[in-house]
């Protein structure tokens, strides 16, 4: 089979790079134009990009997906099938292109957390189970028919850059599975479950700011969800200060303020919560570099009286 290959992370390439090891046709790539990124601000390309250059690959970066140059272009190529990761939504002129349509990898156990965040969402939500399922575009956007699916386990300390390693694993191993099976012939999909799911919806910067009114494991899943990247803050003496790792235990609250920190300067430093504390083990206060607790307070004099919120 003729493949033309969607993506442009690190995720993504990890799956190009199986297809390319395991002998399969990859014919083309898409991906995202170069940015300027870094301190020079120097162009970069894409992990996608980098991966075909190296393979020797031909590499397409439209600007806009429906420019006939880039439909031309596509069709080219006469694809038989198309694989999208961690890419942009695709017009229909583009999707429809190959006779056995376009196969997306998503990483989540659809319908559950349909969107762009479904790692970070599962850990957020206190999931202690996730996958990954391959399923064939539709109009509607993660609603397609199911190929494969596959569960993984998420750990109690798992966070979202672990979790996003463990299953681009999984996920390569997922794509190549469900490639050997459209070329044995099984080229139709089984209808996803109707109901309600919880969804995944793209990250911004208010979904990263911690509640210290929520329950202390709530706000533990918060951290290790959005943890490393984007991270979750709160804000002290009117500064963000990122949280990346984290422990909680459960106490009577009830006669602290939610948000007060307790700390004894030099090797703790606990926030209230509903019903407990986190303790704060690593974080990165703004204009600063991560680090972990005792190197904070080594650092920073506190005041007599602080709150985070």
């Amino acid at each position: 089979m003729r493949i033309v290959f969607f993506g442009t992370p690190a995720f993504a390439a990890y799956s190009l790079q199986a297809l390319i090891n395991n002998k399969l046709n990859v014919v083309a790539v898409v991906t995202a134009p170069d940015k300027p990124a870094g301190r020079g601000m120097q162009l970069q390309s894409s992990e996608v990009k980098k991966c075909a250059e190296a393979n020797q690959i031909p590499v397409l970066q439209p600007l806009k997906l429906k420019d006939p140059e880039f439909i031309a272009q596509l069709a080219s190529y006469q694809a038989d099938l198309q694989i999208v990761i961690a890419f942009r939504m695709l017009p229909e002129i583009v999707w429809n292109m190959p006779q056995f349509g376009t196969l997306n990898l998503h990483a989540s156990l659809l319908p559950a957390y349909r969107g762009a965040a479904p790692i970070n969402w599962a850990i957020m939500n206190g999931e202690t189970e996730t996958g990954v399922c391959t399923f064939f575009l539709q109009h509607e956007i993660d609603t397609g028919d199911m190929l494969l699916s596959k569960a993984h386990a998420i750990g109690k300390e798992t966070n979202a850059g672990e979790l996003h390693d463990q299953l681009m694993v999984l996920g390569a191993e997922t794509v190549i599975e469900s490639v050997r099976l459209i070329e044995a012939g099984k080229t139709k999909g089984t209808p996803q479950l109707k109901g309600e799911y919880p969804i995944a919806p793209k990250l911004f910067k208010q979904d990263c700011l911690l509640d210290f009114n929520q329950n202390a494991v709530q706000v533990y899943n918060k951290i290790r969800g959005l943890s490393p990247y984007p991270a979750a803050y709160f804000m002290m003496d009117g500064n963000p200060v990122k949280a990346f790792k984290a422990t909680y235990k459960h106490a009577d609250t009830s006669n602290v303020k939610p948000g007060c920190i307790l700390t004894d300067g030099k090797t703790h430093f606990d926030i209230a919560c509903k019903d407990g504390f986190i303790q704060l083990l690593e974080l990165q206060p703004a204009s600063k570099k991560r680090m972990d607790i005792a190197s904070f307070l080594r650092g920073y004099q506190l005041p007599e009286q602080v709150d985070a919120i």
